[in-house]
Parts: structure tokens; C-alpha cells; sequence
């Protein structure tokens, strides 16, 4: 039987969602909430009884959307472009540095890796794998000793998406210094932690989990320093000047960060991504990372209480969304088997499961996984 949320979640926010309370699956994907539903479905109604004013009309959604976006980040529209998912913007980045080394933690997810191999591949940038300690952490030290003069750039997670480790941006900008790159995969970031986006030079996320804005959203923030280092390499039409004017002319890039623009994106997908942005924007980064937190505290007690090894950061300063664990002598698929029968999703893992709560998410959560882990 799924367990039905009663209440208990963040008050302004928790009411807009339907997910059943033990859905602890943020970090994969974080189911909308009703405007992100209703904004959608609206577009894609309004496309159908299309007439001359229809396209163009939805379309605006994409600079609302990109306004809402530069609000959160801490910057403005002018350094923020729309994209249809994370590793678009990462791949960008990759293609877009000419040459030298970047530093690339050799754990972090395959989204921040392809795009280095791939850049490796044609001649440009070149990966050098940072060791990063088992429980995902990049220091500043480690950064420090990679350093070499050869290396332009550090691409990183802001949470690590096993263990929900959270980065400290300020620290690795003053480590690589005003004369590297910051590269920043913010998807199980933001929305859910409040960190200091402006100390990157390019930040990236999809909106498909923390943001709830369901899939083919996202969008980037690029910095001065990021759009005069990084060539253009895969503009496409819509990402240069005039791009109205079809003149059989090629254009120069676009001044801002619009330059990382290919073809028109979806403007169901922009609306829905505006309608989520306004409602995290509404309610607040800090509430929602606070909620969270609390959560997890929750969370943290009972996989403690029921004999698990964490694998996650305990302290609130260090840690993201989600919590990670082991239940000693018990396979992950067993845990996770338990746990589905007592209604909680979680991410599973050939070794571990991954926990991970949101601002809908109420105490009854934590409940369902006690009841679960004790019948281990």
C-alpha cells in the first residue's frame, strides 16, 4: 500500500505537490507540482488551437523563465541561457576551452566526465582525474595539490550524487584562483542548497530534480571571465546576433550567454520550468534546504537505529539532500526490496540505497523506513 502525505511539509510549498509520502527519490527526479502541470498542459492546449499570435505568444515563456533563472543563480538574464538539460551546458563548456588541463574529480557522475573525453578526443581541453576521498569530498586541498600550470579550469559537482556531500564553491574558487575556470554541475544542487552560485564561472543544472520542473529543462549561468575564455564552438542559430535575419549570412555569436544556444527550445518545457522556478522562488532556497535538513535528521536516526553505516555527511553544513547507506550483511536489492514494500521509493544502488527528501516530504517519511529496516 503506498503511504499518502498527511502533512508536516513545508508550509507554501508542500500543498502544490501529490507525491505519496514515502517518495524519497529527489535525486533522481522530483515530481511537479500542480502550476508546473497546469503551466504545461496550458501551452500544449494553446498550441492546439494554434493561430498567428499562438507561437510567438509562448514563446515568451523562455525569457520569463530565463529571468526567474538568473534571479536564483544571483545574476541577471544577460549571463543566463536556457538549455534542455545539464549535460547540454556541460558539453558546451568542454568544447568551448581551446586547450590545457582540467581538473576533474574521477568519481563524479558520467555527465561531468563524457564531455572532458569527448573534448580530450578532438584536441581541445584534456581531463586530469582528481582523487577524491570515498565519501566524494573535493577538498580544497586535494584541488591544491592537483594544481600544475598547465591546468585551466576545475569542473566539479556541487553535491556529489552518491553521498550528497556539498562542495564548498567559495573555498575551491580561492584555491584555483581568479585565472581558472569554476565549472559547476548544480543539478543536485540547486533549488535545494543555498551555496554562493556567483563564485563559479559556469554553472549548469537540469530541471527534472530538485527544481521539479519534470524533464528537457534546464539552463546555465556564465560568468564574464567564462564568456570571454570559452570559444562558441557549438553555437547553432539561435545563438547569434540577429538571428531573425536570415540574410545567407553567417552572425557572430550572441554578446551573452545566449551564445550557448543551438536550435528554439520547447515553450511547453520553458513554461513549466518558469512555473517552478516562481514557486522555489516564492517559498525560498533557505526554507526549503532548512525543511530538508530536517528531514534528514530524521532520516540519519532511523538507519542509525536500525544498525545502517552512513555513507553521507551528518553535518547540515556539509551535506545536500540526500543520504546514503548500508545495511550491514544485507544486499542493497534486499533493503530496497523491504523498503518498497512499505511504500518508500528510494535510488538503488548495486551497493548502497540512496534516501532523498524534499520540501513536500513530511515526518511520516522516516516512519516507513523504520518500518521497513526493521524487518531486515
Amino acid at each position: 500500500m503506498t503511504p499518502q502525505r498527511t502533512g508536516g511539509g513545508l508550509p507554501g510549498y508542500a500543498e502544490h505537490f501529490e507525491e505519496p509520502a514515502g517518495y524519497l527519490d529527489f535525486a533522481r527526479y522530483g515530481p511537479p507540482s500542480r502550476q508546473v502541470l497546469a503551466a504545461t498542459s496550458d501551452a500544449l492546449n494553446r498550441s492546439a488551437r494554434a493561430d498567428r499570435h499562438t507561437v510567438n505568444d509562448l514563446m515568451l515563456a523562455e525569457q520569463r523563465a530565463r529571468e526567474a533563472a538568473a534571479r536564483l543563480a544571483g545574476t541577471d538574464p544577460a549571463h543566463t541561457v536556457l538549455l534542455p538539460n545539464a549535460s547540454t551546458g556541460m558539453f558546451h563548456a568542454a568544447f568551448g576551452l581551446p586547450g590545457g588541463a582540467v581538473l576533474v574529480p574521477a568519481g563524479d557522475f558520467p555527465a561531468n566526465h563524457y564531455p572532458w573525453r569527448r573534448s580530450a578526443g578532438l584536441g581541445r581541453a584534456v581531463p586530469h582525474w582528481l582523487a577524491a576521498a570515498p565519501d566524494g569530498r573535493v577538498t580544497p586541498d586535494a584541488v591544491r595539490v592537483a594544481l600544475s600550470d598547465d591546468v585551466v579550469a576545475l569542473s566539479v559537482s556541487a553535491v556529489d550524487f552518491r553521498t550528497g556531500y556539498r562542495a564548498d564553491l567559495a573555498a575551491l574558487r580561492e584555491v584555483i584562483g581568479p585565472d581558472r575556470l569554476l565549472i559547476v554541475d548544480a543539478i543536485q544542487g540547486f533549488g535545494v542548497a543555498d551555496l554562493p552560485w556567483q563564485a563559479a564561472d559556469v554553472v549548469v543544472t537540469g530541471g527534472q530534480k530538485w527544481l521539479r520542473a519534470s524533464w528537457s529543462t534546464g539552463f546555465a549561468t556564465l560568468s564574464d571571465r567564462a564568456l570571454e575564455r570559452l570559444e562558441p564552438t557549438l553555437t547553432g542559430w539561435t545563438g547569434v546576433q540577429d538571428a531573425a535575419l536570415f540574410d545567407d549570412r553567417g552572425h557572430p555569436p550572441a554578446d551573452g550567454a545566449q551564445r550557448w544556444s543551438v536550435t528554439n527550445l520547447s515553450p511547453v518545457a520553458a513554461a513549466g520550468l518558469e512555473a517552478a522556478l516562481n514557486l522555489v522562488e516564492k517559498v525560498g532556497v533557505p526554507a526549503i534546504e532548512a525543511h530538508v535538513s530536517a528531514r534528514l535528521d530524521e532520516l540519519i536516526e532511523v538507519v542509525r537505529r536500525c544498525g545502517g553505516h552512513l555513507l553521507s555527511p551528518e553535518a547540515p553544513a556539509e551535506r545536500g539532500g540526500i543520504l546514503s547507506f548500508r545495511m550491514p550483511r544485507t544486499p542493497a536489492a534486499d533493503v530496497a526490496a523491504a523498503l518498497h514494500a512499505h511504500g518508500v521509493t528510494p535510488t538503488v544502488r548495486p551497493d548502497s540505497v540512496r534516501l532523498s527528501a524534499h520540501g513536500s516530504t513530511t515526518p511520516a517519511a522516516a516512519d516507513h523506513v523504520h518500518a521497513a529496516l526493521t524487518t531486515l
